[in-house]
């Protein structure tokens, strides 16, 4: 598994040493990690670690091994089921302490936050403003769905009987107004059913259209549909690059120096060039090409 995630379209990869790391085996899968970190082969992908959470006997090993071991192949550490400001902080002092001790650049290795009961979302704004390591705040469903006591046994669905709205809107909202306020990633937790890209395409859409820049994915039959969702389509990139171009034009000297103007049947103004430019970086990120240009004759 390891070596086949080398070779994945995906933007990031995390090895586990929590949920999917049985209890006899974390102290070897350490090492394992370790090796497959020295050993490269990334590329581009950035390489996380998930520690054990806090309230287990594992969390100072996972984070001094793995980074004495292997701190300069890695990005990020996740941290699991964070319920406090205090929790990521003392993460961040831990990692200080071992990249002081081991020669490491202080504070190139990040962190990012699972959100997984009712405590940590409750506190999910102090958790977003608690250490200048934070990048990326993730939803982390079964736990969380657990916590609230939730009549449900498939992750991410709808509990049988809610048949009105999204039983997850207020945890997604939550997370993304936290990440968004301080300026972090927010990422949708996996969807386990790994054999129905279908659900997975329906679960998926609905965090991308919130505004969250991606979520887990647990098997590679899961990445196209991943990549597809979390990308815009190609008409709304044309039309975004095409907003930006047209209100650098007419707000300048050539166009009129004008704050508001009609592009096509649309009005548009300085808020419409500030959504353009998600549309556009997200398109960019993704790799689309313009295929429909703007001019003023148009």
């Amino acid at each position: 598994m390891v070596d086949k995630a080398r070779t994945l379209p995906a933007d990031m990869v995390f090895l586990d040493l929590e949920d999917a790391c049985a209890p006899l085996a974390k102290a070897d899968a350490r090492k394992t990690i370790v090796a497959a970190l020295n050993e490269g082969g990334w590329g581009a992908r950035t390489r996380v670690v998930r520690v054990n959470d806090w309230t287990t006997e594992w969390t100072y090993r996972d984070v001094v091994e793995v980074v004495e071991g292997a701190g300069a192949h890695v990005d990020c550490l996740l941290l699991p089921k964070v319920q406090t400001a205090q929790q990521v902080q003392a993460l961040d002092l831990l990692l200080t302490q071992v990249e002081k001790a081991t020669g490491l650049e202080v504070g190139r290795i990040g962190i990012e936050a699972q959100i997984e009961n009712a405590l940590g979302l409750t506190n999910v704004d102090a958790i977003a403003a608690s250490s200048p390591r934070l990048e990326t705040i993730v939803f982390g469903p079964a736990d969380l769905m657990a916590s609230i006591n939730m009549k449900s046994l498939v992750v991410g669905e709808q509990p049988a009987g809610y048949d009105v709205g999204d039983a997850y809107h207020y945890i997604l909202m939550r997370i993304l107004m936290a990440a968004r306020a301080y300026d972090l990633q927010a990422i949708d937790g996996p969807y386990l059913q790994i054999r129905d890209v279908a659900g997975f395409r329906r679960v998926a859409g609905r965090s991308a259209a919130l505004g969250f820049d991606g979520k887990w994915v647990l098997h590679p039959g899961q990445i196209e549909a991943a990549n597809e969702v979390f990308s815009p389509r190609q008409e709304d990139f044309d039309r975004a690059e095409n907003i930006l171009d047209a209100y650098a034009h007419f707000t300048s000297e050539a166009g009129g120096r004008r704050g508001a103007v009609m592009l096509g049947d649309e009005m548009i103004d300085e808020a419409s060039r500030k959504m353009a430019l998600v549309i556009s970086a997200k398109g960019r990120a993704a790799g689309l090409v313009r295929a429909d240009v703007w001019t003023p004759s148009s």
